[in-house]
């Protein structure tokens, strides 16, 4: 089988700099990969296609950053977590979440799944990532 591997990595970041949030979606079984990666983790094809997210999302976990592991990068984000968010494509992935704080953590909490949205954001070093915003 001969699989015709492009620069996933490139595209992303290019979809990103568009303000496009893309993934790769398996013609074979619908399943959406985020972050994209080539082979289906569902079935296993590896024919899978570009997709933009649509960003729509529940957060179903939230952990807030220990002082140590708080990346500086993210010291613009404000107040954020960590956390399980799922697609409405339906995958799942560990992401930043914006708008939470020690402050208000509990009360999200017990809340949970929360709806949020995907959004692209700009990191120190000259690239784009993606974390998500709370909906309310």
């Amino acid at each position: 089988m001969t699989i015709k591997l492009e620069k996933v990595v490139n595209k992303f970041y290019d979809g990103l700099e568009e303000g496009k949030i893309l993934g790769r979606k398996c013609p074979q079984c619908g399943h959406v990969e985020f972050p994209p990666v080539y082979a289906c983790n569902s079935c296993g094809s590896y024919e899978t296609e570009w997709y933009e997210i649509d960003g729509a999302a529940m957060v179903k976990t939230l952990v807030l950053p220990a002082p140590l592991s708080s990346k500086p990068e993210y010291k613009n984000l404000g107040k954020f977590a960590y956390g399980e968010v799922e697609l409405k494509e339906g995958t799942t992935l560990n992401a930043v979440i914006r708008g939470v704080s020690r402050k208000n953590k509990a009360e999200l909490a017990a809340k949970l799944p929360l709806p949020c949205h995907a959004a692209i954001f700009q990191r120190e070093g000259g690239f784009k990532t993606v974390v998500f915003d709370l909906d309310e």
